[in-house]
This record gives C-alpha cells, structure tokens and sequence, in this order.
C-alpha cells in the first residue's frame, strides 16, 4: 500500500494540508483549544489597471470575445469591463456554451452568460450580429476606449 501524502493525511482529519494538520496537532498537545478557519475577514486587492485585448470588433461596435475556456480570472474580467463600460456590447463565442465553469458546478458557460447579461453563441459568430444595425452610443464609446495597438512584426 502507497504511503499517503501529508495533504491527504490533513484531509482526513479535515485539514487542506499536511501542515495545518501537525500544528493542530501541537496546539492540541499544549492544551489549546483548536479553532480552524472558523473566522474570515473581509479585505480590498488593491485596484491596477490592466489591459483586455478584444479578439474581434465588428463593423457595428460589437465586441466579440470567442473563448474555448472561460477560467475564473476570464470571467471576473469581463464583469469589471461590462461594469466600468457599461455602454460597450461585448459578446461571447464558446466552442461549447454547456460547458460547465468548474467540475464541482451546475453553471454551464451558456447560464453565467445569462445570468451576468450577455449575450452569446455557439462555434461562430452569427450572421445575426453582423447584421444589426449600427449604434452610435456603442460606436463613440469604442473610439473614446479604444488604443490601436503596435502591430506585430510579420503581420
């Protein structure tokens, strides 16, 4: 039989690590009671600014972000741009919408999209979007927001 691991020996007395397991060990020993993760506190990252790159800006202001995988980070990101630029309309193309967002959810790509406002599609960008006429409000934003890049050599 395998020799088990110091995380998975804290797993089964209800630790995330071998570590934590040994400490409560020793408390335990010095005669003090054993409190773990009982408390949170509440704290602010502190605020940076960063760059999102859209993949494609259709003619009529359309953002078009197509993803394979929409990690955490992704989606966090997204929520910030929607939230300080409210006037964009930024949309979603997943190879798979019923993807779930994490093994452990119920959430597939296709009901946080929902749920968070946004519209999206399957595979490729629908006809439909190409087709919607031009925003002026969406289309001022963009040139306002906007910074060209400098092109890539080679392209």
């Amino acid at each position: 039989m395998a020799k088990k691991s110091a995380a998975q020996v804290g797993a089964l007395h209800g630790f995330r690590s071998g570590l934590e397991d040994v400490n409560a060990r020793f408390l335990t020993e010095w005669n003090v009671t054993v409190e773990y993760e009982q408390y949170d506190l509440t704290y602010v990252k502190p605020a940076r600014e960063a760059r999102y790159t859209p993949d494609f800006i259709l003619p009529n202001g359309i953002i078009v972000e197509t993803k394979g995988r929409f990690l955490t980070e992704d989606r966090q990101k997204h929520i910030l741009i929607k939230k300080q630029y409210p006037q964009l309309d930024l949309r979603f193309v997943f190879s798979n919408p019923n993807t779930r967002i994490s093994k452990q959810s119920k959430t597939t790509y296709a009901i946080w999209c929902q749920s968070h406002g946004f519209l999206y599609a399957s595979k490729v960008i629908p006809q439909e979007w190409l087709a919607e006429p031009n925003d002026p409000v969406r289309l001022e934003a963009l040139s306002e927001i906007l910074r060209k890049k400098p092109a890539k050599k080679g392209k």
